[in-house]
């Protein structure tokens, strides 16, 4: 998997930005189900529920990283993923 074919991604709480990475996928916890995000996915907004983020480094891998989060945003644009979480951990 080339650079380019990885999703910029941000994980940020009102205290401080927790995690930037180039990553393969990440699976949030959507406030209407589960959803992964893959380079190229369409822009959209979601609210997250209490739950999991799974962070994916490479294409096929077990999760690399996972934050516990207690709800938030998550924001899909074409420059990548960014969620904005309430409180993690």
């Amino acid at each position: 998997m080339k650079m380019a074919d990885l999703l910029d991604f941000e994980l940020v709480s009102p205290e401080r930005r927790i995690a930037k990475a180039k990553v393969a996928m990440v699976v949030v916890p959507g406030s209407e189900g589960d959803f992964g995000v893959l380079p190229g996915h369409a822009p959209m907004m979601s609210t997250i529920r209490p739950g999991t983020i799974e962070v994916y480094a490479t294409e096929g891998s077990a999760p690399t990283e996972r934050y516990e989060i207690e709800g938030g945003f998550a924001e899909v644009t074409p420059q990548g993923l960014t969620i904005l979480a309430e409180k993690i951990g």
